[in-house]
C-alpha cells in the first residue's frame, strides 16, 4: 500500500517512521480490492508535550473503502507501538468490514437458478369436495368401483371414524382405519 499522505503534528517524522509506517500499513494490502487506491491511506502520528501523559505517542490512520471510511487511532510509549497498535486494530475493522460485504453480496446476488429438468415437483391441481356418508367398507369398495377410483373416502357407519379403502396391486381391497 503507498500511503497517501503522511503528517507529524508536534512530531518530525524521519525516515525510518515513515519506513516502519509503510512496512507495518502494507499487512493490509490483502484487503486491497477493499481499500480505494487513491488515497489509501492518510496517516497523522503526533506526540503529546507534557510529563503526565503515560502514551505521548499517537497514530491516526484512514483508509479509504468502498461506500465510507476505516479510522483507527491508537496511542503508545513511542510512535512505533502506537503504529503495530493501529495496524492490528484496522486488520480487525478490516476483516469485519469484509465480512459484511461478503454476507451483503451473497444476500444481493441472485442464486443461479437449476436449470430446468424433465422432472417437475407433483403440486395439487385440482381440489374435489366430498360428503362423507356413513357406510360399511363392503358398500364403499361397492362405490369405488362404480366411480372407477383406485381408493375411497368413507365415514365408517359402525365406528364413526373416517376410513380409506383402496385397491391393492394383487386386486384385493385394503382398508385404512385412523388408530389413537
Amino acid at each position: 500500500m503507498n500511503i497517501y499522505k503522511l503528517i507529524g503534528r508536534n512530531l518530525e517524522i524521519t525516515d525510518a517512521m515513515r519506513s516502519y509506517a509503510e512496512e507495518k500499513l502494507s499487512k493490509l494490502n490483502r484487503f486491497s480490492g477493499r481499500i480505494d487506491e487513491d488515497a489509501a491511506a492518510k496517516v497523522v502520528m503526533s506526540y503529546a508535550t507534557g510529563n503526565k501523559i503515560a502514551e505521548p505517542a499517537k497514530v491516526e490512520v484512514q483508509l479509504n473503502v468502498p461506500d465510507g471510511i476505516v479510522r483507527a487511532e491508537e496511542s503508545g510509549q513511542d510512535t512505533y507501538a502506537a503504529i503495530d497498535k493501529v495496524v492490528d486494530r484496522l486488520e480487525r475493522q478490516l476483516k469485519r468490514f469484509k465480512s459484511r460485504m461478503i454476507a451483503r453480496r451473497s444476500v444481493e446476488t441472485p442464486q443461479p437458478e437449476e436449470p430446468e429438468t424433465q422432472f417437475k415437483e407433483p403440486a395439487i391441481v385440482r381440489t374435489k369436495r366430498h360428503v362423507l356418508r356413513p357406510m360399511s367398507p363392503e358398500d364403499a369398495a361397492m362405490q369405488m368401483e362404480a366411480l372407477g377410483h383406485s381408493f375411497y373416502v368413507f365415514r365408517n357407519a359402525e365406528t364413526e371414524d373416517v376410513n380409506v379403502i383402496y385397491l391393492r396391486l394383487d386386486g384385493d381391497y385394503g382398508l385404512i382405519e385412523p388408530s389413537g
